[in-house]
């Protein structure tokens, strides 16, 4: 997300098309979709696999988010200094780093299920995630310069669909893989050398799963190196590492940034329980494994949002359709909390729609008219992210604290209410 153009949002009744801004690299649109693809993907794999290391270690809420801790908090310690290596070395070369880093976090999940470990888990899940922020770096300005100035806002949403197309199809593969085999018995009724016997046993569907994803990273790596030289007029302008902080002094762009916290850090957080709770009695009663796929709903809410949203937003303001989509999901928020069965269920995994066209748009809308800065600013909000390693964690203490995940709902609540305020804020021109 650093080192992104000067988006000119359809909000602008003026847009400028400045030709120069263009990288030359024809047919490169459908290479930086399948980078959105891959990233989207692995990060959804983690609502997969967190509720399957919450029953292999015996974790309560607070401790199996530690995963959406270690995965989100990549984009806070590696997102400016990915930044700046992608500056050195050019798009394509940081794809590939981003992508072989990828492969490394896969392969470190095989130390981590030989011994055990769910430190090492987490561990792994950093790496893995520190690749992810580089491939993101990457993919988000590029696909904003692959094009016409004036439709950069819309092109990134309809990047976000192939983004949400992975979120949809990597759980769906990864619940029957990891979820579809559970075990007779359960950790929690085991101890010592037989405790430890079938945690290995069991996190070896995980393991497997990540080995076949870095076999799948590597080939895309190859093809990307072997295209490294597509790009032509590339161009990157040098900043300091942490020049974009005065940009957070501005109110347009401060409350954008927070908005993308809180989004992310919602988002995540209802993802990251939604195969829990549908388990739970109160809403459909089955076990993880029956209804594991259904979280694939979710993503694919926000995949047929974002592909609907991507020509929306050419013709109303992008600030009243966030709002309207930020007070739709408090709505349906609040009818799974208080409601039962199907319901309860569906009405939750409809939160999946209404997140769809949130992150580009406020990418968008922050980074409105910054002009020579925006470099700045996009890596700003690339560190925003953080908020999928922040929410989630108070999130699982809440539902520790309260005994009740329906209760706890109310914190991706109140950030969705920031949102729409954000959206009502933004809706004119910067």
């Amino acid at each position: 997300m650093a080192i992104a153009p000067d988006i000119a949002s359809s909000t602008d009744p003026n847009p400028i098309e400045d030709e120069g801004t263009h990288i030359d690299a024809p047919g490169l649109q459908p290479f930086v979709f399948a980078l959105f693809f891959i990233f989207g993907g692995i990060t959804s794999l983690n609502d997969v696999v967190i509720p399957k290391l919450k029953e292999l270690f015996t974790l309560n809420y607070t401790q199996a988010m530690l995963v959406q801790f270690c995965f989100f908090a990549a984009y806070f310690v590696m997102g400016l200094p990915m930044a700046r290596l992608v500056k050195k070395v050019g798009y394509m070369r940081g794809a590939v780093i981003g992508l072989i880093t990828m492969m490394a976090g896969c392969l470190m999940f095989i130390p981590a299920s030989q011994t055990a470990t769910y430190a090492i888990f987490l561990f792994a899940y950093f790496v893995l995630a520190s690749g992810v922020v580089m491939v993101q770096v990457v993919a988000n300005p590029l696909i904003s310069l692959l094009g016409p100035q004036r439709t950069a806002h819309s092109r990134l949403t309809f990047g976000q669909a192939f983004n949400s197309l992975g979120t949809t199809v990597f759980p769906a593969i990864g619940a029957g893989l990891i979820l579809g085999k559970l075990a007779d018995v359960s950790a929690d009724q085991l101890t010592g050398e037989a405790l430890r016997a079938y945690r290995t046993a069991e996190s070896n569907m995980i393991v497997n799963t990540y080995l076949g994803l870095a076999v799948a990273i590597g080939v895309v790596a190859l093809a990307v190196w072997l295209f490294r030289n597509r790009l032509q007029g590339e161009n990157h302008e040098e900043s300091s590492l942490i020049g974009g902080l005065s940009l957070l002094k501005r109110s347009r762009f401060g409350f954008g940034a927070l908005s993308i916290f809180l989004y992310v850090g919602a988002e995540v957080s209802i993802g990251s329980i939604l195969i829990n709770y549908l388990a739970e009695a109160r809403v459909f009663g089955q076990p993880e494994s029956v209804i594991g796929w259904m979280i694939t709903l979710y993503w694919g809410g926000a995949m047929v949002g974002r592909f609907i949203g991507s020509a929306l937003l050419r013709v109303f303001s992008p600030g009243k359709i966030l709002a309207f989509n930020a007070a739709a999901a408090i709505a349906l928020i609040a009818i799974s909390a208080l409601s039962s069965g199907a319901v309860a269920g569906y009405s939750l995994l409809a939160v999946g729609l209404m997140n769809s066209i949130m992150f580009p748009t406020i990418f968008a809308l922050a980074c409105e008219k910054l002009g020579s800065r925006a470099a700045d600013g996009s890596g700003i909000i690339n560190v925003a992210i953080v908020g999928g390693a922040v929410v989630p964690v108070v999130f699982g203490v809440l539902a520790d604290v309260t005994g009740s995940l329906a209760l706890a709902l109310i914190l991706p609540a109140i950030c969705y209410a920031i949102i729409a305020g954000f959206g009502v804020f933004a809706r004119r021109p910067a």
